[in-house]
C-alpha cells in the first residue's frame, strides 16, 4: 500500500521508521513544516521528520501553506496514495487534502482522545497528574481531533517527565499506525463522546512560570511537565533558574512563606510551597549549563531565608 507521511517533530519519526520498515508499506513521499531559525545564530534547522526521510531516500516536500496549493494537490494525485498519515504535523488540513487518499487520512494522535484534543496533550497530561495517557490512532476530519476512533493503547505516566512519556508513546504509536492500516477492513471506527472531550492548548513561555503558592505535588508535575520547553522556572536573586526535577516532602511545618528556602544540604534545597514544599535536585542557572544542584552548590553560595521568585 501507498502512503503519504504528515508529520514534522521528533515524536514523529519512530512511527514514520515503522511504516518505511514494513515490507507491505510504501512510502514515496514526507510532507512536514519548512526549515526554521533556531538557536541564538538564528540559522535554518531542518524538522527532525525531514532529517530522517533524508537518510532513506525519501521525497521531502515543505509547503509554506496547504490552503490553494496546486503543486501539492498534483504531489498527491500523481501518488494516488491508499492513505494519509498525519503525526504531529502541527497544521489543519484543508477538505480536499483530507479527502486525497482512496482508504482514509488516519492521524496518531498521543492521548487517549476524546481526553486531550490539541496541540500539546502529552505535557498536559503530565502537569494535570493523570496516571494513564495514551496513543489513539483515528480517522481525520475537519472538527479538531474529532473523528472516529480507530485504536487505542494506554500506558502509566507514573513520574516520567514529558521528554521520556513523549518517547514511550512515540514507539507505542509506532506500532499502532502498523496494525492500523494492515488491519484497517476490519477495524470498525468508533465515535468519540464529544462530551468527555478536554483540550491541550499550545504551551506558551509565560506558564512555565513557577507560582509558589500551589502545592509541592502541582509544582513537580509542572517541572516534569513542560520539558523541553519553555522549563518550570522562578527567579533566585533577580537570575532566571529552570527547574528540572525535585521531589515533594510532605507535611512540613513551617513558618516560611512559600517559595522561600527552607533548608539547604549538599545535594540538594528545599523551598516551601503553598502546601508541603519541594526539594530540589536539578537545575540550570542563567547562562549556565543544566547541572545537578550538589555541582551547583559546590560553587555557588545559597542561604536559608531567600525567596524566590520575581
Amino acid at each position: 500500500m501507498k502512503v503519504i507521511y504528515m508529520g514534522t517533530p521528533g515524536i514523529a519519526i519512530k512511527p514514520l521508521e515503522s511504516l518505511v520498515n514494513h515490507s507491505e508499506i510504501n512510502v514515496p513521499l514526507v510532507i512536514c513544516q519548512p526549515d526554521k531559525p533556531k538557536g541564538r545564530g538564528k540559522k535554518l534547522a531542518p524538522p527532525p521528520v525531514k532529517e530522517f526521510a533524508e537518510t532513506t531516500g525519501i521525497e521531502v516536500y515543505q509547503p509554506l501553506s496547504l490552503k490553494n496549493n496546486d503543486e501539492l494537490v498534483q504531489k498527491i494525485s500523481n501518488i494516488e496514495p491508499d492513505f494519509l498519515v498525519v503525526v504531529a504535523y502541527g497544521r489543519i488540513l484543508p477538505n480536499n487534502i483530507l479527502n486525497s487518499a482512496k482508504y482514509a487520512p488516519i492521524n496518531v494522535h498521543f492521548s487517549l482522545l476524546p481526553k486531550y484534543r490539541g496541540a500539546a496533550p502529552v505535557n498536559w497530561a503530565v502537569i494535570n497528574g493523570e496516571e494513564h495517557t495514551g496513543v489513539t490512532t483515528m480517522l481525520m476530519s475537519e472538527g479538531l481531533d474529532e473523528g472516529d476512533i480507530l485504536l487505542q493503547e494506554s500506558v502509566e505516566i507514573d513520574l516520567k517527565n514529558s521528554i521520556e512519556l513523549s518517547e514511550e508513546l512515540s514507539e507505542l504509536g509506532a506500532e499502532l499506525i502498523v496494525k492500523t492500516l494492515i488491519n484497517f477492513e476490519d477495524i470498525h471506527p468508533r465515535p468519540q463522546n464529544h462530551r468527555l472531550s478536554s483540550y491541550a492548548p499550545v504551551i506558551k513561555k509565560k506558564d512555565g512560570l513557577i507560582d509558589w503558592r500551589q502545592s509541592a505535588l502541582q509544582i513537580e508535575r509542572e517541572i516534569r511537565g513542560f520539558q523541553p520547553w519553555p522549563s518550570a522556572f522562578s527567579y533566585i536573586n533577580g537570575k532566571m533558574v529552570k527547574l528540572f526535577k525535585a521531589e515533594v516532602v510532605e507535611n512540613t511545618e513551617s513558618s516560611y512563606e512559600a517559595g522561600t528556602l527552607m533548608e539547604i544540604d549538599k545535594e540538594s534545597f528545599t523551598v516551601k510551597c503553598g502546601k508541603d514544599s519541594l526539594r530540589i535536585q536539578e537545575l540550570q542557572m542563567e547562562g549556565k549549563k543544566r547541572t545537578t544542584v550538589k555541582n551547583f552548590l559546590s560553587g555557588n553560595k545559597l542561604e536559608k531565608g531567600v525567596k524566590l521568585g520575581q
